[in-house]
């Protein structure tokens, strides 16, 4: 009998899959409920006080570990029969890609529910607090388990939330599972490199007919991201890039005296966007002129960390999806988990439904894989708990 199996067959996980069945439409209530509740990057601290006092009404977890941080994280601590055993981290981030006033509205629609942020990331916080209340239906798991909802995974937040987890609990953990919404049937294990620079111009600035020959810095920074936008990195390591914000200037019949744009880009390997970065300078001195500056700024620095597939973790996360009648897709992204595994900590990323749109404001979750999703990471956490060494 393999691991999977011995999980799958124990009296504690199949009172726990019968209960999933109760349990999936009190998530899904949950995750709206949750994607209801603004949280921008920086902003986290009403959904973080929902999940506090949700942690502080559970019985099974250790109400001296239930704390909020000065980030927005949000802890709490299920004991396991070892407290010298290393510890399972199981994280979801709180904050989305949406602005303060931005409408929330979500909706059902036949098998899915609509709403911004609504995968990315509430249905992952929500399914935090149904496994935190799911293994009240286990005695004693091996190893503590804890169970945190962080602040800072997305835009500029550049994992300052899970960096502040990881500083805290380091001493203590020695596997994680990092739960994002979307991507059940992927299993992440590689964190991609990103770095995101501001660049700006400035210049003289002056009138638009009286100072026509003047150099704008709006019209200098278009054509740097002209040319950047023509750029065609390689394919392999896969390199990207996005100019996602462009700001300046003072007013339509004035010669700009400033501009700026965010830049992010990434690769798979820390190589690969280093020579991206060097390109990209190489344009921004190209644009210099004698009465135009230009400045760039790191704004964000993602690391770039790897397990591989054949580690005890991933395999046991493969093992489970091919247990529910899925075949597992290893991946490469930016989670939370880049931070984990970067510093040499065993961390994977998975999923819990399908969806689409994410990052958009008619993002959506398919409903029928919930109860897989939900299955195969309480297996998973069971499992990891046990220790995959």
């Amino acid at each position: 009998m393999n691991k999977v199996t011995r999980l799958a067959a124990a009296p504690a996980m199949t009172a726990l899959r019968h209960a999933l069945t109760a349990r999936v439409p009190q998530l899904l209530d949950e995750a709206v409920t949750i994607q209801q509740i603004p949280a921008p990057t920086f902003h986290e601290e009403r959904r973080a006080a929902y999940v506090y006092e949700r942690f502080r009404n559970l019985p099974t977890l250790d109400p001296d570990s239930v704390l909020i941080d000065d980030l927005y994280n949000v802890y709490g601590r299920l004991p396991g029969a070892d407290p010298a055993a290393p510890a399972l981290l199981v994280s979801a981030h709180t904050d989305t890609v949406f602005e303060q006033h931005t409408p929330l509205t979500a909706h059902r629609y036949k098998d899915t529910i609509h709403g911004p942020g609504i995968g990315d990331n509430s249905l992952g916080v929500a399914a935090v607090l149904a496994l935190a209340d799911l293994f009240s239906q286990f005695e004693r798991l091996p190893a503590d388990i804890w169970f945190v909802a962080n602040s800072r995974e997305e835009g500029m937040g550049d994992l300052g939330g899970i960096r502040g987890v990881y500083e805290r609990l380091k001493g203590r953990i020695g596997y994680a599972i990092v739960i994002e919404g979307m991507a059940l049937g992927h299993i992440y294990i590689g964190g991609i490199a990103v770095r995101r620079l501001k660049i700006s111009c400035s210049g003289p600035g002056g009138h638009s007919w009286l100072h026509f020959s003047r150099g704008s810095a709006i019209h200098a920074l278009m054509r740097l991201g002209a040319n950047i936008a023509a750029l065609r990195p390689p394919e392999s390591p896969r390199t990207t890039y996005n100019i996602g914000v462009v700001s300046g200037g003072q007013s339509v019949n004035t010669i700009a005296p400033y501009a700026e744009m965010l830049l992010d880009m990434r690769s798979e390997t820390r190589e690969g966007l280093a020579a991206l970065e060097r390109t990209i300078m190489s344009l921004v001195e190209s644009a210099r002129t004698a009465d135009l500056s230009f400045k760039v700024e790191v704004v964000g620095d993602r690391p770039a960390g790897h397990i591989p597939k054949t580690h005890p973790l991933p395999s046991l996360a493969a093992d489970i999806m091919r247990h529910i009648g899925q075949v597992a897709t290893f991946e490469s992204g930016s989670t939370d988990a880049n931070l984990l595994l970067a510093a040499g900590l065993p961390a994977v990323t998975v999923g819990i439904t399908t969806g689409a749109n994410a990052h958009r404001t008619d993002e959506y979750i398919d409903i029928p894989p919930v109860w897989d999703g939900m299955y195969q990471l309480a297996l998973l956490v069971a499992g990891a708990a046990e220790g995959v060494g």
